[in-house]
């Protein structure tokens, strides 16, 4: 299709081109060769009269038209594909759809089995694919390459549609047979304890409770750092290390690990999980079903509180 002299198809090179600014990188993206990625770059080059990309030392970076084009090209590539992919009706237990999700591994484990429970008996033709933020650039949404951010509402874009899914309290866990620790911990000891923290994606951004702690003026003493919530259970058993982490988390720890819960001195704001949509999509029946559905899964879990031992 053509506008103005312009091949649309083009908007989708010049799209993966500004973003990747690398033209090996951007063919891959789009299932291009290099030579055909360089050819795409000759043409938006004549029709922008513009370089669009000139090389620096080993880099490419956008000349001043080319960074300009960044936003506009991507909002109109996510606003084709939302007006293309959106059915007037949306029929769950018939539908064939996919939806790609980005989410934690904290909401993989306490939220997500229960979501692919309910799904295979209401709607068993919708097929889901998980992938995190540290695949997934947290701009996946921006470019319509995933459906749905599930995560911490500090991590969330205020430029597009969410609702609060869940809040979780914080707890620690420390191996079953640590004597070192009774049922309390005074917050000098919670302090000096050996604790193994949680850093995420690519730029290892702190766990929320760590953000929390550090406003407040006050530092663990770090003996490791995690990626995942999964692993940290495996660092603590057996060692005097304690882990913070969200309640619902660790009461499902529990039923696989010799642990034991105890309560930080310190009352850590609650972790407020959200879902992210692109507003583009406000109106697609299919994905008003999910997040109605995925709503009603958070909201039967009801609120959380520690499991009896």
């Amino acid at each position: 299709m053509h506008f103005n002299q312009l091949d649309l198809n083009l908007l989708v090179a010049l799209d993966a081109l500004l973003d990747e600014k690398n033209i090996t990188r951007a063919g891959n993206r789009i299932n291009l060769s290099q030579s055909a990625m360089s050819g795409c770059l000759g043409r938006l080059r004549e029709f922008f009269n513009d370089e669009l990309l000139v090389q620096v030392g080993r880099k490419m970076v956008p000349t001043p038209l080319g960074e300009s084009l960044a936003k506009p090209v991507q909002d109109c590539l996510v606003h084709i594909q939302s007006t293309i992919a959106t059915k007037p009706t949306f029929d769950p237990t018939v539908s064939q759809r996919h939806f790609k999700i980005m989410i934690s591994d904290y909401m993989s484990i306490v939220f997500m089995p229960e979501v692919m429970r309910r799904v295979h008996e209401e709607a068993p033709g919708l097929t889901f694919e998980i992938v995190s933020s540290a695949d997934y650039p947290l701009e996946a949404l921006e470019r319509g390459e995933i459906d749905f951010r599930v995560l911490p509402d500090n991590f969330q874009a205020p430029s597009h549609s969410s609702e609060v899914l869940l809040e979780d309290v914080y707890t620690c866990i420390v191996w079953k047979d640590n004597r070192e620790v009774g049922d309390t911990l005074s917050i000098e000891q919670y302090l000096e304890m050996r604790h193994v923290l949680l850093r995420f994606g690519r730029e290892r951004a702190p766990s929320r409770d760590e953000i929390f702690l550090s406003r407040l003026g006050y530092h663990r003493r770090m003996d490791m750092i995690a990626t995942w919530f999964g692993v940290l259970p495996h660092f603590v058993v057996g060692t005097s290390r304690i882990a913070t982490i969200p309640l619902r988390l660790a009461n499902i720890f529990l039923d696989h690990f010799p642990l034991r819960l105890i309560m930080p001195p310190i009352a850590i704001e609650p972790m407020v999980q959200t879902i992210c949509w692109h507003s583009y999509y406000d109106q697609d029946p299919g994905k008003i079903w999910v997040r109605k559905f995925m709503k009603e899964v958070a909201q039967s879990l009801g609120p959380v509180s520690p499991r009896m031992m």
